[in-house]
């Protein structure tokens, strides 16, 4: 869930960052301070891209893995086994996944948000006249530890949402290898629609105190 989701992570929010900055430097009105392209990139990246697009990612990558995994389990009749070996299944396959999804979707996302950053950064001073020092100055302008803090608070409802969910649609999966395919996209689709709802419910309760 952790490790292996890495390199993907980093690729999409680099990509993401360049994007972003270029879009910034490109929109802005003549006379306007070259700065502001280090506040708003930090800003998007930080406060609403970096954790939705971690999580997003993670759903198709990691849940809809542990849905197949656990779907298989149940199509073979392990989860049985386990209950007639008297573990309970939920603690035994679910909890793990949950504790694992808390802990590794924040981590991935500081990784993103910082990859996301540093792609901005070398996407301005390539191809614009952005300088490192203006981009710097718009990083820092307006910062409060709360706005990490923020991304984080969303990163771990979403990595809480992406276990829950995908854990659910393998435990109730049924009806063989079509059954494990239908739950594994059912679980991709409910997965993501629940992050999107979070993140509007973390947002209209969180975003006013954001600015300090």
């Amino acid at each position: 869930m952790g490790v292996d989701s890495v390199p993907l992570t980093v690729i999409v929010a680099a990509f993401i960052g360049g994007v972003i900055a270029l879009q910034t430097r490109y929109q802005l009105l003549p006379g306007v301070q070259l700065s502001i392209i280090g506040l708003a990139s930090r800003l998007m990246i930080v406060l609403e891209l970096g954790p939705l697009l971690t999580g997003l990612v993670l759903t198709g990558r990691v849940g809809g893995r542990m849905t197949a995994e656990i779907g298989t389990m149940r199509v073979t009749e392990q989860i049985d086994a386990l209950e007639t070996l008297a573990y309970d299944p939920v603690a035994f396959l679910a909890v793990p996944r949950l504790i694992a999804a808390l802990v590794m979707v924040p981590a991935l996302v500081i990784i993103a948000n910082f990859a996301s950053i540093v792609a901005a950064w070398a996407t301005l001073v390539l191809t614009t006249p952005v300088t490192t020092q203006e981009y710097i100055e718009g990083l820092r302008l307006g910062f409060t530890p709360f706005q990490v803090v923020y991304g984080l608070i969303k990163a771990l409802f979403f990595g809480g949402a992406i276990a829950f969910v995908c854990s659910y649609e393998g435990y109730i999966t049924s009806a063989g290898a079509e059954g494990v395919g239908r739950s594994t996209a059912r679980a991709v689709v409910f997965g993501s629609v629940a992050i999107l709802v979070l993140d509007a419910l973390i947002a209209s309760a969180l975003a006013q105190y954001v600015a300090g």
